[in-house]
């Protein structure tokens, strides 16, 4: 359902609510004009375009999403992905690559698809976040320390680059980068400026500092990128091929599950805060249409800002309004403080994403999971982490994902039981049956968890662990939840192998599904309809009926 409607109903857009979500909605807008700013220039795209992508994204989201209190725009976590589609195909492939992540989002949403991405392992998740983050933080070293442009074909060559130019550091754009960083870290707890956020109060000064003493060498906006235009975007189709759409159907679905995992995490912790509940598969179409229209008016990908939503809940946002009001500060700003923006230092810009790099990386978090956690999830988080930093992104997170299905196919398999049931553990389940008693020449196996192709060698190798044929096997599938086709075929060739040395198969207990699944699979027809009992007493009872 829509947040927006499910707010309406709740009686959100009531008079009584006004105040605190438009309080709410302004600072959440002051703390996303330097943000928005610092993730355009890091993704490769002009100042103004962070604006316009937080704008559209922000009103969009609040409006057909599925979390009342999510504000969206650009976030640290597309940086990366980002820079790199708009380092070989352009601000304009890097914009048709964001429609179709949004078209792609609009998909999974309406197919019902949101609670699929929660699958993916925390270990995962925490490596390339924290890998991004360590990208993100190198990323601004030239414009924090004043060094010369670099470039390498990969992390390490970037950074062996960065690490010898690094003499030529710039005093006294360091030092303004130093005044900026504490400012967004500590500038909040000076008297009177409680309210005011870390990052603004840093842009501010750093700013009114360059514009009083005109310091020598600081790159600002208006060097760098002429400023920043005073007005609305205009409507404009990017040029769209089919060559170009091949080309970005990579980075394009890259852009698209990346969105998808942050925007659903971020309307996670919004729940956990505020104890509400969010729609995923809604929140996908939101940040799906979200992504279609925002590269139309001048922006680029966009998703759920998990800092912002945190802000808006904290200083008193309870639904969508604040979202809205939210999108109409920067466009106020926008219009009418567009021109200030020249003089805004870049350093003080790179100390915001520094304070975002390490509010992204969870040290303690990460630090924790190596510790405590499981050596095998510890692995994969050291994987997905070294291969994001020291790879690809896409990579990592497909390599990552992978290690983790394999874990736990592995643990599943170990878990699987497949066993011979003895005369003396079958006599005390079967202690409440009058005169028990197991027919000569017959084994019982039990097999206990999911018959799947991971647990089928568990399964053979019971089997053939029987020294002597008996007349009569019956296997219990009472406590298998289900059976897929490698569980099926085995089964089969088994039973088939037994039938050719004279043993008679029964099977007893299947569930209905597992039951449809052997009839389907021809399991049935092969030990015959009498083979097959609902219940192991009548299977032992028909043992007590065939001549042994």
């Amino acid at each position: 359902m829509l947040a927006f409607l499910e707010a309406h109903k709740a009686g959100l857009f009531a008079r009584e609510h006004w105040l605190r979500n438009i309080v709410s909605g302004v600072i959440v807008g002051v703390v996303a004009l330097p943000l928005a700013m610092a993730f355009a220039i890091a993704s490769g795209a002009e100042p103004e375009q962070g604006l316009y992508t937080a704008i559209v994204a922000g009103f969009i989201v609040s409006v057909f999403g599925g979390s009342r209190l999510q504000i969206a725009g650009p976030t640290g976590a597309f940086i990366v992905i980002l820079a790199g589609i708009t380092a070989e195909y352009g601000i304009e492939g890097l914009q048709i690559a964001t429609l179709m992540a949004g078209l792609m989002l609009l998909l999974l949403g309406l197919a019902k698809m949101g609670s699929i991405i929660k699958f993916i392992p925390d270990p995962v998740i925490v490596g390339f976040t924290a890998g991004i983050a360590v990208i993100i933080w190198v990323g601004q070293w030239p414009s924090f320390f004043g060094l010369p442009d670099v470039s390498g074909e990969h992390f390490h060559n970037t950074l062996w680059q960065l690490f010898q130019v690094f003499p030529e550091l710039h005093w006294t754009t360091t030092a303004l980068a130093l005044l900026s960083l504490l400012l967004v870290i500590y500038g909040p707890r000076f008297p009177g400026l409680t309210r005011v956020p870390g990052p603004l109060i840093a842009l501010v000064v750093a700013t009114v500092l360059h514009v009083v003493f005109n310091f020598d060498g600081v790159a600002t906006i208006g060097s760098a990128f002429g400023g920043i235009p005073q007005g609305l975007p205009e409507f404009q189709l990017p040029d769209i091929t089919w060559n170009k759409v091949i080309e970005l159907i990579g980075p394009a679905f890259t852009i698209a599950m990346l969105g998808a995992i942050e925007s659903l995490l971020s309307a996670v912790v919004a729940d956990g805060m505020a104890g509400t509940r969010h729609d995923s598969n809604q929140e996908l179409v939101g940040q799906g249409l979200a992504n279609v229209l925002t590269p139309l008016f001048g922006g680029f990908a966009a998703t759920g800002a998990i800092a912002r939503t945190a802000t808006n809940i904290r200083n008193g946002g309870t639904g969508p309004l604040s979202g809205i009001v939210h999108a109409i500060t920067l466009v106020l700003m926008l219009l009418f403080l567009a021109p200030l923006a020249t003089n805004v230092p870049l350093a003080a810009l790179a100390a915001i994403l520094f304070v975002v790099a390490w509010n992204m990386s969870e040290v303690k978090h990460f630090t924790k999971m190596v510790r405590r956690a499981p050596r095998a999830d510890v692995v994969i988080l050291l994987v997905t982490f070294g291969l994001t930093v020291f790879a690809d992104l896409v990579v990592a997170v497909n390599i990552g994902v992978i290690l983790a299905t394999l874990h736990f196919l592995r643990r599943m398999a170990t878990s699987v039981e497949v066993r011979q049931a003895t005369e003396d553990e079958l006599t005390r389940e079967f202690a409440h049956v009058s005169h028990w008693q197991l027919p000569p020449d017959v084994l019982v196996y039990t097999v206990e968890g999911p018959f799947f192709f991971g647990a089928v060698e568990n399964f053979e190798r019971a089997l053939a662990g029987t020294h002597s044929d008996p007349k009569v096997l019956i296997i219990r599938m009472k406590w298998v939840p289900f059976i897929d086709i490698t569980g099926l075929q085995t089964l089969e060739e088994v039973i088939l192998d037994l039938q050719r040395r004279d043993v008679r198969v029964m099977l007893s207990g299947a569930n209905p599904r597992v039951a449809a699944k052997l009839r389907k699979a021809g399991i049935v027809r092969l030990v015959g309809e009498e083979g097959v009992f609902d219940d192991f007493e009548e299977a032992v009872a028909a043992c007590r009926g065939i001549r042994i």
